[in-house]
């Protein structure tokens, strides 16, 4: 693990919880086995003209196994609780392999090691040891400085980390090891997720503040001082929203509106309204829909009674659908009742996802870029001919 080149080595980056599931189960068994029935699955692969279902594995397990085979993958998905399905292994093997957390004895069966008993119970050095290496913390500090970002967003700065430390450069790999390293620290609570946004959490920025890379590089202590500069500007956000009249945010809702795609938005708060504030149309396919948005400004949590108020002024207003938005809460019976069967759908944003959707859209905010000037020491390395001369000075 003394590789401080070469990072984020293991291709198709597993969630640790997965890892661990596995450990104990393949103990003992001998690794021959285990290379065996990942290849015999992979044997049944199939092609994109001729899919094959992978999904029920209480099915295909009996049906596409050899019979020495079956036994090891009931193991894995009936030792896991189903919560591990043995067709997509073969991550996890590559990073138990790549770290040595399992291996072999003189008769040819799998035993934990050392930093294989580590990981399991998670102790903090050898799970740290291995995020160093796979760039968990780097990730981190790119999120840090990105609130409510997008995949996309982190896409550059990982990308230059990436052609820095790693083998993997071509567009689809750094999309995928970004991909799956991102599922992997929300499963730990690094980060949060809310559709296609990602977050980091208070978890993961202490986390990244003590590995290596924040008390070594200087640029890790400006991405925190960042991060922390964001997270006061949307808190201040929050309050500045909650201070603006009825009418004022009744209007930035229609801003938010038109610049989410929205055409033919209007402001119609007012008395005899229904409660409506804002009414658009959005393009959905090749159908065009009307829809009313219903604006509560109040730090109250929202109940049912207003989603169905909502519901019930659609027709007033010719429209097949609403938006109810708040700065607060909704209660579990209001998320219940917006997705009634049979009923006209109504999306619910509460005040988190109503500021994330301001900053996307650059809405009462501005995004400012930060660059940081670093010298490319590749380029004063010495060229072949002056590495011979020094060498033959020497």
């Amino acid at each position: 693990m003394n590789d401080k080149t070469r990072k984020v080595r293991t291709p198709l980056f597993p969630l640790y919880s997965e890892v661990r599931a596995l450990l104990p189960i393949w103990e003992d068994v001998a690794k021959e086995h285990v290379r065996e029935l990942i290849k015999e699955i992979w044997e049944h692969t199939g092609t994109p003209q001729n899919p094959v279902d992978w999904s029920d594995p209480d099915t295909w397990i009996g049906q596409r196994l050899a019979k020495e085979h079956q036994v090891l993958a009931r193991r894995i998905w009936e030792g896991t609780q189903k919560a591990v399905n043995p067709r997509h292994v073969y991550g996890s093997y590559l990073f138990i392999y790549g770290y040595d957390l399992l291996a072999p004895d003189s008769s040819g069966r799998y035993r934990l090691t050392e930093r294989g008993k580590g990981f399991l119970h998670k102790q903090e050095r050898y799970v740290r040891e291995i995020d160093e290496v796979e760039g968990i913390p780097e990730l981190l500090a790119i999120l840090s400085t990105k609130p409510h970002a997008k995949r996309s967003d982190f896409l550059p700065e990982w990308s230059e980390f990436l052609r820095d430390y790693s083998r993997y450069g071509t567009d689809s790999t750094i999309k995928d090891t970004l991909r799956r390293r991102l599922i992997n620290i929300v499963e730990r609570g690094f980060a949060n997720r809310d559709g296609n946004t990602f977050d980091i959490t208070e978890k993961g920025r202490a986390y990244a503040a003590t590995s290596w890379r924040g008390k070594s590089e200087p640029h890790q202590a400006i991405m925190r001082a960042i991060g922390e500069y964001n997270a006061a500007q949307i808190e201040q956000l929050k309050e500045r929203l909650g201070e603006m009249s009825p009418q004022r945010f009744e209007r930035l809702i229609g801003e938010l509106l038109e610049a989410m795609g929205y055409e033919g938005v209007a402001v119609v708060g007012q008395a005899g309204d229904r409660g409506i504030d804002v009414v658009g149309t959005a393009q959905v396919g090749i159908t065009t829909i009307r829809e009313v948005v219903q604006v509560k400004r109040h730090k109250n949590s929202i109940n049912r009674q207003v989603v169905d108020q909502l519901r019930g002024a659609l027709p007033y207003h010719r429209a097949i659908r609403g938006t109810l938005i708040t700065l607060s809460r909704f209660t579990k019976g209001c998320a219940e009742a917006a997705l009634f069967p049979g009923a006209a759908p109504i999306t619910l944003i509460d005040g988190d996802r109503l500021i994330k959707l301001l900053i996307n859209h650059e809405i009462a905010v501005t995004r400012r870029e930060a660059f940081l000037t670093e010298v490319d020491e590749s380029y004063f390395e010495p060229t072949d001919e002056e590495a011979l001369v020094k060498e033959e000075t020497a």
